[in-house]
């Protein structure tokens, strides 16, 4: 019986994406796990990975179309014996998200699993790694794989009902505008993917969530220094104030527990993990990969995993579960000269640290006046999951790592 192949939901926020690229032909055989073709998502570009075996038999959705909504049937496959004339007649296959997938928890726990024998849970070595980082109970998904096994959009259905379950409900969109007329010197840019997605979930936390601001100013003449220090050592890696920043905002987190949280309105939800998401501005907006488990990390693993984060980003190949999660961000625009800013929420999370620039500016030191390097840091809270008690807290103990920054070392 021929199989529709579905555009799939390669990142929680996606409703729709481009087919970007064939890379199996009608007529090329096709095994699980190979790559079919390359879809363009509201974050990235994207592989989408055969899921069962047959001959391409028909493409119904030409490379180059955009706006094709999810679960939209893209190609055929047909079987040993089959026709591409019976394609007309291929049933659907089960849809992910008729699968019933729990939130993951912060902890990592899932629901209890579902009532299927332990020895009939099978899963691809993608899903199986998928879930892993994500921390979901693999026996808690019923796979629509062959055979029932479990694949990648199992678990792409499972992250993106979990983002579900703590998103803000969107607003009604607004009636499209009149494109300004000819001669007006006004040019219409189109709105991207990745610019809708930023606009909505934007305007989202500004209008759920009320946003409350600390700014501390910390003296980093000590850090400049450690860093020009550290660097000299060896040109296996190149540390830059960033990585120290990430690596201090970890730490505090784990100082201060209750920064490194959520807001749902059942329960405030709270991470054991120390995940911190790192804005990287791409073109036509940004990304936030997230580096996991930040706080047991070193200076030079973050910086090398920052690094490879931020190159493929802006070529648009980051996989969704490298900037899906995190439970904090870090807005670096101090390479702007920004000296001082506050950032935006990004929902569920409670929390984003905004940095300026290192500049030079009068400061007290032992009760004389000095010239020191100083960088201003401002702290934007989630005030229904965080207090600000709580967010002087932890701006206190990312200060005394900042001004002292070989206790980062320790």
């Amino acid at each position: 019986m021929p199989i529709r192949i579905l555009m799939p939901a390669l990142s929680p926020t996606m409703t729709e994406g481009t087919l970007a690229r064939w890379l199996k032909g009608e007529g090329d055989a096709v095994e699980p796990g190979d790559i079919v073709a390359e879809v363009e998502t509201d974050k990235a570009t994207m592989e989408i990975e055969a899921v069962d075996e047959g001959v391409l038999g028909r493409i119904l959705v030409p490379e180059g179309t955009e706006g094709v909504a999810i679960n939209t049937p893209i190609a055929v496959l047909v079987g040993e014996g089959e026709s591409a004339e019976a394609v007309a007649e291929a049933p659907s296959p089960a849809a992910p998200a008729a699968s019933p997938a729990p939130a993951p928890s912060p902890g990592g726990n899932g629901a209890p699993p579902a009532p299927q024998p332990a020895e009939r849970l099978f899963a691809s070595p993608l899903a199986r790694r998928m879930a892993a980082q994500a921390g979901i109970d693999l026996a808690s998904l019923s796979g629509s794989g062959p055979r029932g096994r479990i694949v990648k959009r199992d678990i792409e259905a499972a992250l993106a009902k979990a983002d579900a379950a703590t998103a803000p409900e969107a607003p009604a969109p607004r009636a499209p505008e009149a494109p300004p007329a000819p001669g007006s010197g006004v040019v219409a840019v189109p709105n991207t993917g990745m610019r809708k997605t930023i606009a909505r979930r934007l305007a989202e936390s500004k209008q759920t969530v009320p946003h409350f601001y600390l700014t501390v100013d910390c003296d980093i003449d000590a850090l400049l220094k450690t860093r020009k220090e550290l660097n000299a050592r060896s040109d296996a890696y190149r540390l830059s104030v960033n990585d120290f920043v990430v690596k201090a905002a970890a730490l505090a987190l784990r100082k201060t527990p209750e920064a490194n949280a959520s807001w749902t309105d059942a329960a405030t939800l709270r991470y054991e993990r120390v995940d911190i998401a790192v804005a990287v501005a791409v073109e036509g907006g940004l990304v936030t990969p997230v580096v996991r488990d930040a706080d047991n990390k070193g200076l030079a693993e973050i910086s090398a995993e920052m690094a490879d984060f931020a190159a493929r980003a802006r070529d648009g190949k980051l996989k969704p579960e490298e900037y899906r999660g995190g439970g904090f961000s870090v807005s670096n625009l101090g390479m702007y000269g920004v000296r001082e800013f506050a950032a935006v929420i990004n929902p569920p999370q409670a929390g984003i640290l905004a940095v300026g620039a290192g500049e030079k500016r009068p400061a007290v030191r032992d009760g004389a006046l000095a010239i020191a390097t100083m960088m201003s840091c401002t702290l934007s809270g989630d005030h229904r999951a965080i207090d600000g008690a709580i967010g002087a807290r932890f701006l206190a103990a990312f200060k005394g790592l900042v001004e002292d920054p070989l206790t980062m070392l320790l």
